[in-house]
């Protein structure tokens, strides 16, 4: 029976993702897919035509999100991610849109298929928080 990678623990994630290389190149597939695909038009739209900081943030917030060097916080300040989120009116539909871009980032990228369904896993989390925050904020205003 083989050992499989304690995903979660330390860096593992980080180096299963293929660490900053390869978590800059399933950022440039994710917002590649966020291009094409019609469903994702209204989340696309609220990102700037230019999406070379947005590649960056994504990418370095992985970085430590996954167990690795903390990227975000050295370049970019502390991270408030549904805070942040909270300007736009982000529902299941955009979130929903969000993941399946997500999903065929990660299925692009040469992952084994335990940490491909590991991390689709795990980014539901600040998926359904960033939901949460928005429909919160939108409520009272």
């Amino acid at each position: 029976m083989s050992q499989s990678p304690a995903y979660g623990v330390g860096d593992a994630s980080y180096q299963a993702a293929g660490g900053i290389d390869g978590l800059q190149r399933l950022v440039d597939d994710f917002y590649t897919l966020m291009d094409e695909r019609p469903e994702a038009a209204t989340i696309r739209a609220m990102h700037p035509e230019s999406l070379e900081l947005a590649r960056d943030k994504l990418a370095c917030f992985l970085s430590g999100w996954l167990g690795g060097p903390r990227l975000f916080s050295e370049r970019y300040g502390p991270i408030a991610i549904p805070a942040f989120h909270a300007q736009w009116p982000i529902d299941e539909t955009h979130s929903a849109a969000w993941l399946q871009c997500m999903a065929g980032a990660i299925a692009r990228q040469p992952y084994a298929p335990e940490f491909a369904e590991y991390l689709l896993i795990q980014l539901r989390v600040p998926a359904a928080r960033i939901v949460q925050a928005s429909g919160n904020r939108h409520k009272q205003g």
